[in-house]
């Protein structure tokens, strides 16, 4: 038997990597999803900003505190747009397909070097800044809160913080294992 002949077993077998290869595209009509959720919240955005403008010339009773809340309800649906994208873009490049934009003037940075390490961080710092500008609403709210919303919320936080801190920490690690 010739060296380059594959083996009867190895040849039927051929068929199954190549379905298990091809299963990555059942991720496709997810991705498109997070598209359409994202019109959402570009809905929700605007919604929110044409609340805040009406507010502002309605005359009266509107505090800075009003306003400061609205505007961290906008830059939230920003951070999580943000996220999406994360996301949508590297998750499709990283478990779907190549989107080969390597010479495209608006090639995000971050997608030259994104793996799935990469981008377990990015998210992991995505979150902590969502849970951020909650935090500091529930805060501005304070007062009209319990202390027990207001203690599991922060815990909810320190713990995004240090599961944020571990997954980098071990991205670290295998980036130094991988390099030697």
């Amino acid at each position: 038997m010739n060296s380059n002949t594959p083996h009867p077993l190895e040849a039927k077998l051929r068929p199954l990597p190549r379905w298990i290869f091809m299963s990555r595209w059942l991720q496709a009509p997810l991705y498109l999803g997070l598209i359409v959720a994202q019109g959402v919240y570009v809905y929700q955005f605007w919604h929110e900003l044409v609340h805040l403008i009406t507010m502002m010339m309605a005359k009266g009773g509107t505090t800075e505190t009003e306003i400061m809340l609205i505007v961290l309800g906008l830059i939230d649906v920003v951070m999580i747009s943000n996220l999406l994208v994360m996301v949508i873009v590297g998750g499709w490049e990283t478990f779907v397909s190549r989107l080969e934009l390597e010479n495209h003037p608006d090639q995000p940075e971050w997608l030259s070097h994104v793996n799935a390490g990469v981008l377990k961080v990015k998210l992991a710092t995505a979150i902590i800044g969502i849970s951020s500008i909650h935090l500091l609403k529930t805060f501005i709210n304070a007062p009209s809160m319990d202390d027990k919303t207001l203690l599991w919320q922060t815990l909810i936080h320190i713990t995004f913080v240090i599961s944020a801190l571990a997954i980098a920490y071990t991205e670290k690690l295998l980036a130094k294992a991988h390099q030697h």
